[in-house]
């Protein structure tokens, strides 16, 4: 199991990507949105048998004895002749959208067949026409076993674009016996006795919906009344010295040291954490949690369109997503591969198919939604306000 090292949702610096497009633009760049009719290249896919796909660290399933060796990809490559030149090269949502966009935004390769993206970025990708439409008749697993609660977000209605790589739940970790009671709401983290040993993340599009869900918002559609209501009650708490720090993934220490003893969390994290220690608990707070997922799409012009859906719908097959979820320990998008994971011989895994943080139940999933994404056009305010809130 994979120890936590930084944050796969990793914070907006800044304007980031937002400012190197407007300020391309003003450079007399042309417009940067592509239609749908020219984003498809030559697909050299049954000449070439190779597919480029580009991932985070620590987030696929690897060979106990050679770290190295990654079965998944193996068997794909075993099966399809398809050899996957994979590399670990996205730390950053950002840093890596600025390491592309000038190749997207002036129509030519980037190199990259398959990429994994948050899907907060991902709706960049969409919006700016910079990923290809994917031939889901020739992904019959995708089409029968995605999750349903995930099949349309706001940004790429249908996921005509884009696919769940893995899936996970912002909410709320604690120490329950050093806090010596439950959380079990949003409102629980402003109580009196967590003065000064709570954090929140510092990215705004890893905070915002949690928060927004805690006034009581329907965050698929929110406003940017609803937005600037809960900044104004964060920094009240900040005024008062509530909120210990911002964070971003560093919140895994704070809480196992005893530093923090309440702080926003991702699922996946949490199953680690639970296991170096049991005080800690991981809640879906009543008012509800962000469903968010980290999504695969195909650039414009890649080379291999048809090795990239190839290698994607070989994930969702059951066995293949279950051996990708005992691995990586998030919310897996293939629900079927529950089943999978039951009937395993090996006892630690076969309880994975009972972790509600892997596989959310039916009183879980009543609670979790998937927020509506940051338009371009609010970005810029919104960013402006939280990061003056976080000190970014």
């Amino acid at each position: 199991m994979p120890e936590p090292a930084f944050s796969r949702r990793a914070a907006l610096r800044g304007l980031g990507a937002t400012g190197l497009l407007a300020a391309l633009s003003g450079c007399g760049v042309p417009a940067a949105y592509v239609p749908e009719d020219r984003r498809e290249g030559p697909d050299r896919s049954a000449g070439d048998r190779t597919v480029a796909f580009s991932n985070w660290p620590l987030y696929i399933d690897t060979d106990d004895g050679d770290d190295e060796r990654r079965p998944t990809l193996d068997a794909f490559s075993e099966r399809t002749g398809v050899e996957v030149r994979y590399t670990e090269e996205i730390n950053d949502n950002d840093e890596f959208f600025g390491k592309v966009s000038p190749a997207l935004m002036n129509h030519q390769e980037t190199g990259h067949d398959l990429v994994v993206v948050s899907d907060w970025m991902a709706a960049r990708f969409v919006h700016l026409g910079w990923a290809q439409k994917m031939d889901r008749p020739a992904q019959p697993n995708v089409a029968r076993h995605l999750d349903p609660q995930l099949r349309s977000p706001a940004f790429d209605e249908g996921r005509l674009h884009t696919v769940p790589w893995q899936s996970g739940i912002t909410g709320i970790a604690y120490n329950r016996r050093a806090l010596g009671r439950e959380i079990k709401s949003v409102e629980d983290l402003w109580h009196p006795d967590l003065a000064g040993k709570v954090t929140l993340f510092s990215g705004l599009d890893e905070s915002f919906a949690l928060l927004m869900q805690g006034d009581g918002v329907d965050v698929t559609r929110w406003t940017e009344s609803d937005f600037h209501r809960m900044c104004d009650r964060i920094e009240d708490m900040v005024r008062k010295q509530h909120i210990r720090r911002f964070t971003g993934n560093d919140y895994t220490s704070d809480l196992s040291k005893g530093d923090v003893l309440a702080c926003q969390a991702y699922s996946g994290d949490a199953i680690q954490l639970q296991a170096d220690n049991p005080d800690i608990e991981f809640v879906v707070p009543e008012e509800g949690a962000e469903l968010w997922a980290e999504s695969l799409l195909v650039p414009n012009l890649a080379r291999h369109k048809a090795n990239a859906e190839a290698l994607i719908d070989h994930y969702y097959a059951p066995e293949v997503a279950a051996e990708l979820a005992a691995s990586v320990n998030y919310v897996c998008p293939v629900p079927a591969a529950r089943e999978v994971l039951a009937g395993s011989g090996d006892r630690e895994t076969a309880e994975l198919a009972e972790n509600p943080l892997v596989f959310p139940d039916g009183d879980m999933r009543k609670r979790l939604v998937v927020a509506r994404d940051i338009s371009s056009a609010e970005r810029r305010s919104l960013a402006l306000r939280w990061n003056a809130i976080v000190g970014l």
